[in-house]
């Protein structure tokens, strides 16, 4: 396909030196490093759909992942964005920045895109995912002019800075095995409550991003919200197919007997589309829904679920703090059992069960990954709180060998090597072969020299790199 370019003449004043600089921009495809003229010297990727035009003004949805990864996190949107027409901005942004000095990285972005293209006022939007999606809920708040966030996976990042004098469109998407999904379900009842525009879009199963079509449907809910508003002419035809796509949807999620999922759409369908149609035919349906005896018990047996959920998490909670205060190592096996519990619920024949079990596993596999960044951005480390932390993930991710590695390393550190070898053990049972990895692993170097490293790595590996004569 032949490439299609345009031509931005950006203008910059330096000093007494006026000069024009020629920007290139291609459309259709992702551009990177385009330079933020700021004293951060910092990049941004940019995102132009192939039908972009210099005569209309675009809405401008910019994204976000906190770990220096926006051109994949930007990549994601790009489908959804070509055909909802919106034009995506990604700054790259670091965890090892303040939020003070990434929230004004991403303003510095917002202006220079807003200096060199001709973006609607008003339709400026935030999105992420996990990290990136609560950044994205700050962004409405401390950026004026962004009038709306989607947040893919987490919750709002800070309930107490929402201002009800300055509302903004909030998107949530979330799977119900998400162990964010309760926390969600609370933010939409306390923005309900003040009344700020919301959403929650939800998508079955346990990956972390939702298909391309949950996407379009984010983008899609902003420009139903600007028609609405009078930020942009009202278009039938956009709106009619719209609601056909979302009572499609409810009909089929009632099909196939997902009565709390039709009713929850339907709430969201009520949201969106008040400024455009009659629903007082959408209002019967969800009336005669609510009556159903099966979404009764389906409703009931689901607030079971979320009632025991909430005191396991506090379990979970309350014993990991005892644990890392009080150094329990004796407390893994307890942890083994609860994984096993977990497991149960995972395996349940009861749906409702089933997601439970995939949000608890998250929650604790969360609060341990949590409770290690803290240890380790202490001034001291607690290597013995780590090293529980350490071992308690092997538990929760047997399969991930980067935990039994960090065990192993942070015992032979101390000389510990009786544990460094029971966790290479367990790590060449359950299949691990990186050898490179291994004898590159920090700390190791006196364990590596023993016969008994030597004799385990001939056991599962063939061939020591060491031979030790113990003669």
């Amino acid at each position: 396909m032949k490439k299609i370019y345009f031509t931005a003449i950006l203008f910059a004043i330096l000093g007494p030196f006026i000069y024009a600089q020629k920007m290139v921009l291609k459309k259709g495809e992702i551009i990177e490093n385009l330079m933020v003229n700021d004293s951060l010297k910092s990049t941004f990727s940019l995102y132009l759909p192939t039908n972009f035009n210099t005569d209309a003004q675009w809405p401008l949805l910019m994204v976000f992942d906190v770990h220096g990864k926006e051109k994949q996190a930007l990549s994601m949107f790009v489908l959804a964005a070509e055909k909802e027409g919106y034009v995506l901005a990604a700054p790259k942004m670091l965890d090892t920045l303040s939020l003070t000095n990434n929230m004004l990285l991403t303003g510095k972005t917002i202006e220079e895109v807003v200096n060199i293209l001709p973006i609607r006022k008003g339709r400026v939007y935030a999105a992420g995912e996990s990290s990136g999606g609560r950044f994205a809920t700050l962004v409405p708040i401390f950026i004026p002019g962004v009038k709306g966030a989607i947040s893919i996976g987490s919750s709002l990042a800070n309930r107490e800075l929402l201002n009800i004098k300055s509302p903004f469109h909030f998107i949530g998407m979330v799977s119900k095995d998400n162990f964010e999904y309760i926390s969600m379900l609370t933010d939409t009842k306390l923005l309900d409550k003040m009344k700020f525009p919301n959403q929650m879009l939800l998508f079955d199963g346990t990956k972390d991003w939702p298909g391309v079509e949950y996407l379009e449907k984010g983008m899609q809910l902003f420009t139903l919200d600007a028609m609405g508003r009078n930020l942009i002419p009202k278009d039938s035809s956009y709106i009619n197919n719209a609601y056909k796509e979302d009572l499609a949807k409810v009909n089929h999620l009632q099909s196939i007997g997902d009565l709390l999922w039709a009713e929850q759409y339907m709430t969201e369908m009520m949201s969106i589309y008040g400024a455009h149609k009659n629903l007082d035919s959408l209002r019967l349906v969800q009336k005669e829904l609510r009556k159903d005896k099966q979404f009764r018990v389906m409703s009931r047996n689901e607030n079971s679920a979320f009632l025991k959920e909430s005191l396991l998490k506090e379990d979970f909670q309350y014993y990991m703090e005892e644990d890392l205060y009080t150094h329990n190592f004796n407390n893994l096996g307890w942890w083994n059992h609860q994984m096993g519990e977990i497991q149960k619920y995972k395996n349940a024949t009861d749906p409702f069960e089933k997601e439970m079990g995939h949000r608890l596993l998250g929650f604790v596999n969360a609060l341990a990954e949590d409770n290690i960044d803290l240890i380790q951005n202490n001034d001291v480390i607690d290597e013995d709180a780590l090293a529980f932390l350490y071992m308690l993930k092997t538990i929760l991710e047997p399969d991930n060998f980067e935990y039994y590695l960090k065990t192993i390393s942070l015992s032979a550190k101390n000389e510990d090597f009786g544990t460094s070898l029971f966790y290479l053990e367990e790590a060449f049972k359950k299949g691990f072969k990186d050898k490179e990895k291994l004898y590159n692993l920090e700390g190791t170097a006196l364990f590596r020299i023993t016969p008994e490293f030597n004799d385990l790595v001939s056991k599962y590996l063939k061939d020591a790199l060491y031979e030790i004569d113990e003669n």
